[in-house]
C-alpha cells in the first residue's frame, strides 16, 4: 500500500472503508442524503469521443457508489493546466478531472488507480502531412525521428515523454493550433493515441490534408485517470468505490467496449512496426501487476 492511501485510511471514518463491507452503510445513509454537485472541466474537443466515454465512465461510479451526486460540467473550458491547478488548491470551479497520470500529478492530486484508457492512450499512431507519407514508411528505429519534430500540448506529460528518448517536440497553446503547425511545417508529426486518431482525422484530416503515417507505432505504458483534489477524500473514496464495483460486474469494461474498441480496429495495429518508448513520469504505484485494468494488445485488431 502507498503512503497516500495509508493516510487516506487512517483519516477517512470507518464507514467510508475501502473494502466492500463498508458499502451497505454507506448505500443506506446516502437515502436521505441531499446530493452534492460534482463539476467536470470541458477541455479537449467538445465532440471528443474519449471526452464522452469518460463522463459515461463517471457517470457510472457515481451510479454504483451508493451516495447521491449530481455531475454538472463547468460553464466554460479550461485548459488542462489551469484546471489541474484549481483542483490542487481546492479554489477553482473544478471537482474531478481526467489526465494522464505522472509522479507530479499524482504529488498534487489524488489520483484513482483505474486506467479509463485501459493503457492504451501510450499507444500512438503519427498523423502526418500527405505529402510526407513516404518520409515516414522506411522508419524502423527512434533514430529515424530524432531529426524530426513532433507536435504537443506544452502541459502534456506526453510533451517530456517525447524529450526523454530523445525527441524534438515543438508545443502549442491550444489544440486545434497543433493541426495547423503540422500544415504549416512547424511540426512533422502528431503522434495521437489508437482511441483518438480516427475523431482526429475525421475532424481535422480533410483540412489539414493529414494522414496516418504507414507502418509505425509508438508505444509507452502510461495510464490515464481520474484525480480529485487533496481536499476531498471522502469523494476520492466514493469514486474508487463506485469504480471498483463496475469492474466487479462487467460494466465498466462493457462501457469501454462499446465506446472506445472500434476506435482501433480499422488502424491494422498487428503490422505496425512497433517503437518502445520509456516513460520516467510513470509513478510507482502505477497498478500494472492487475491485469483485469489493462488491454491485451492483440484484442484490439479483433
Amino acid at each position: 500500500m502507498d503512503r497516500r492511501s495509508l493516510l487516506l485510511r487512517l483519516t477517512l471514518p470507518p464507514a467510508l472503508s475501502w473494502t466492500s463491507a463498508a458499502a451497505p452503510a454507506v448505500a443506506s445513509s446516502a437515502s436521505t442524503a441531499v446530493s452534492r454537485q460534482i463539476r467536470y472541466p470541458l477541455f479537449g474537443g467538445l465532440e471528443d469521443p474519449f471526452r464522452r466515454y469518460c463522463i459515461e465512465v463517471l457517470k457510472l461510479a457515481l451510479e454504483h457508489c451508493g451516495v447521491p451526486y449530481h455531475l454538472q460540467p463547468v460553464p466554460q473550458p479550461v485548459g488542462q493546466g489551469r484546471a489541474i491547478r484549481q483542483l490542487s488548491s481546492g479554489q477553482g470551479p473544478v471537482d474531478v478531472l481526467w489526465s494522464m497520470t505522472s509522479d507530479v500529478r499524482e504529488r498534487e492530486l489524488l489520483p484513482l488507480r483505474f486506467p479509463l484508457d485501459r493503457g492504451l492512450m501510450g499507444w500512438r499512431l503519427l498523423l502526418v502531412r500527405r505529402a510526407d507519407q513516404q518520409r515516414f514508411a522506411g522508419i524502423r528505429s527512434l533514430d529515424g525521428l530524432a531529426s524530426m519534430t513532433a507536435g504537443q500540448m506544452h502541459d502534456w506529460p506526453d510533451t517530456q515523454i517525447l524529450r526523454a528518448n530523445g525527441l524534438k517536440v515543438g508545443t502549442g497553446s491550444s489544440y486545434s493550433s497543433l493541426f495547423a503547425m503540422l500544415e504549416r511545417g512547424r511540426t512533422d508529426y502528431f503522434p495521437r493515441s489508437v482511441l483518438e486518431i480516427e475523431d482526429d482525422l475525421a475532424r481535422f484530416g480533410a483540412s489539414h490534408d493529414l494522414v496516418i503515417a504507414p507502418g509505425l507505432l509508438l508505444r509507452y505504458p502510461t495510464a490515464f485517470y481520474f484525480f480529485v483534489s487533496p481536499r476531498e477524500p471522502r469523494l476520492a473514496e466514493d469514486l474508487s468505490r463506485g469504480l471498483e464495483r463496475a469492474l466487479s460486474d462487467g460494466s465498466l469494461l462493457a462501457l469501454f467496449n462499446q465506446h472506445m474498441r472500434t476506435q482501433s480496429k480499422r488502424l491494422d495495429l498487428h503490422e505496425r512496426h512497433v517503437l518502445a518508448l520509456r516513460n520516467p513520469l510513470l509513478p510507482a504505484a502505477t497498478p500494472l501487476r492487475r491485469p483485469e485494468l489493462w488491454e491485451e494488445p492483440g484484442r484490439l485488431s479483433t
